[in-house]
């Protein structure tokens, strides 16, 4: 059974719960779905206005829970969404400003831009836009979209038909090409994992210790601790372990000319992050090594050192990203 016959037999379901998976965060081909639907329609096994309001309605309903999990989160929901980046700074100061600077009305197309589709809804929350203001624009721009894809698919429901039995023809060259890229993956998978085995040499020290000789320290020995975290420095009341610098990894090039001072052979640096398996520690770490700076992690990052009852202190406001704001 193909994806047609599906929607012919469930349209008004799978439409629903495929566009509001979608606008939840989830990478799903909700065009290919509102297309297939819209042939559907065309062949009479569905309504044509009951599958765009379907569409439209799952569709804001998705996007308004975005909107409430950015403004009740401030930038948590984005961060977790742009973890999967491969720049999650960039991510994050570049999809907010860039949002800001085009304007509310981005909103209208965002959901024909791939990338901003995902974060808009959440970015109009964090940027706190007024509700009544975010439903009307993002309800338009819903609409339109859900309009647009739906009636293709109606008027060129007898061209779909064709290549979704072009498509059953080559069916095998088709499941070849899958499993192709499922084996790159894997693959990827394989080699990224032998990459962080190679990190994994990385000395570390657990942060009930660290904090112990933080106060047994003599002054013949520098000890620095680095604040390597990738995000988490845009919302107000944000802490770190105190007296550490921020070392930001996105830009480590450049953050390695200022902490040639520190990198003298007397020297000891502690890195620590919040991201699985101390990652981003273990990469700065490796990179900081090859400068023959005695380098070392704190295992559990910053959560274990609140748990060993290390100090803190508030993020300074010179260090702080200020993100905008829609007034």
């Amino acid at each position: 059974m193909n994806l047609l016959e599906v929607i012919a037999h469930h349209g008004y379901a799978v439409t629903s719960i495929a566009c509001f998976v979608a606008c939840c965060g989830l990478p799903l081909p909700i065009s290919v779905v509102l297309l297939t639907a819209g042939a559907a329609a065309h062949g009479g096994s569905l309504n044509l206005g009951l599958v765009i309001a379907c569409a439209f309605g799952s569709a804001l309903f998705g996007d308004t829970l975005m909107y409430f999990g950015g403004r009740l989160t401030g930038w948590w929901l984005l961060t977790a969404i742009c973890r999967f980046s491969f720049n999650p700074e960039a991510c994050i100061f570049g999809s907010a400003r860039s949002f800001h600077k085009r304007g509310p009305r981005s909103l209208l197309v965002a959901k024909f831009v791939p990338g901003l589709a995902t974060v808009a809804a959440i970015l109009a929350g964090s940027l706190n836009m007024r509700l009544r203001r975010f439903l009307t624009l993002d309800g338009c721009g819903v609409l339109f979209y859900t309009a647009v894809w739906s009636l293709t698919g109606f008027v060129f429901a007898p061209f779909l038909r064709i290549v979704i039995r072009w498509v059953e023809r080559v069916g095998h060259i088709t499941a070849a090409t899958f499993a192709a890229i499922v084996l790159l993956y894997v693959l990827w998978l394989v080699l990224s994992s032998l990459r962080e085995s190679r990190l994994s040499e990385v000395e570390t020290v657990a942060a009930e210790e660290l904090f112990e000789r933080m106060r047994t320290a003599t002054h013949d020995r520098l000890l620095i601790i680095a604040d390597v975290r990738s995000h988490g420095y845009y919302d107000p009341g944000t802490q770190r372990i105190k007296n550490s610098i921020r070392v930001e990894p996105s830009r480590l090039k450049e953050e390695l000319v200022a902490l040639r001072e520190f990198m003298q052979p007397e020297c000891e640096i502690y890195l620590y992050c919040s991201c699985a398996h101390e990652a981003t520690s273990m990469r700065v770490a490796r990179m900081l090594e090859k400068e023959n700076c005695s380098t070392k992690v704190i295992r559990g990052g910053l959560k274990a050192w609140v748990k060993a009852g290390g100090p803190l202190e508030p993020v300074p406001p010179g260090d702080m990203e200020h993100l905008p704001k829609f007034e």
